[in-house]
């Protein structure tokens, strides 16, 4: 008979499933209190924590920052690297977002940073965490078949996300996340210097172009994204996890695929 699982694997467990906050240590069935009575604390015995308890005290100081310093922070930290080396360490040294302590790996990029396209996803993924690339589990398969289909694979592309660390429980990412792992994206760009960008989902395509509108609407157009004097042309398209549950997609995104192909094509 298998032993039961100790207090910090339940621990491990409750944050992966993305619980970041404790209530109380026992329940309170507030049925049976009387309205007009006072509800009695609740004694909680001190207890030794165990040493994976740090992360959640890690991730509760982060939340606690004054809103808007992470990203101060992260601007001043992401314009000092000079190359992509020196931006994935200032990464890893990061501390002002909380979903660092809760990530198995800093999943930075994969390909070839000398591509012309870059493509941008949203975050991680619990393959991804495990790996530290980006795209590598079922919906990064899709992917590459999708880029296979217009002669391109990793070789030729260059792939990173808006942030480098998992949400517990493949949660969607949080404004102040987003907010805090900014600057080190629009570096990472900047470093990267691609002819095209290509935004794979609504996350990716809200943070980076600014528009409100869902990616039903924006995919497959073309917008301008600025760095320094320069525009360079990005294509919104639907992330590949999406078309996992939405299979009858696939045919916008094969014309998306198209349009990426002429446009590499005509900047030859």
């Amino acid at each position: 008979m298998p032993s039961p699982p100790s207090l910090a694997e339940q621990l491990r467990f409750q944050v992966e499933a993305g619980a970041d906050a404790a209530i109380a240590d026992r329940p309170i069935d507030r049925y049976q209190q009387s309205a007009a009575a006072p509800v009695a604390a609740v004694p909680v015995a001190p207890a030794a924590r165990p040493a994976e308890a740090a992360p959640l005290r890690a991730a509760a100081v982060a939340a606690l920052a004054p809103r808007g310093a992470a990203e101060a922070s992260a601007r001043e930290i992401a314009a000092a690297a000079g190359t992509l080396a020196e931006l994935r360490q200032a990464l890893a040294n990061f501390d002002g977002c909380a979903l660092k302590e809760t990530a198995t790996n800093l999943v930075f990029a994969d390909g070839n940073p000398e591509a012309a396209i870059m493509l941008i996803g949203e975050a991680p993924g619990r393959d991804e965490d495990r790996q530290g690339l980006p795209f590598v589990g079922e919906s990064g398969q899709l992917l590459d078949r999708m880029l296979a289909a217009i002669g391109l694979d990793r070789t030729k592309v260059y792939i990173t996300n808006i942030l480098p660390w998992r949400p517990p429980g493949n949660r969607a990412p949080s404004q102040e996340e987003t907010t805090a792992c900014l600057p080190f994206l629009r570096r990472h760009i900047e470093l990267v210097s691609p002819k095209i960008l290509v935004l794979l989902g609504g996350v990716a395509t809200g943070t980076l172009l600014g528009r409100s509108e869902g990616i039903t609407r924006l995919r497959g157009r073309w917008f301008d994204y600025r760095v320094g004097d320069t525009d360079i042309p990005a294509i919104p398209m639907f992330h590949p996890a999406y078309l996992l549950r939405q299979p009858a997609q696939k045919r916008e995104v094969w014309r998306d695929l198209l349009e990426i192909k002429h446009k590499m094509e005509r900047s030859a």
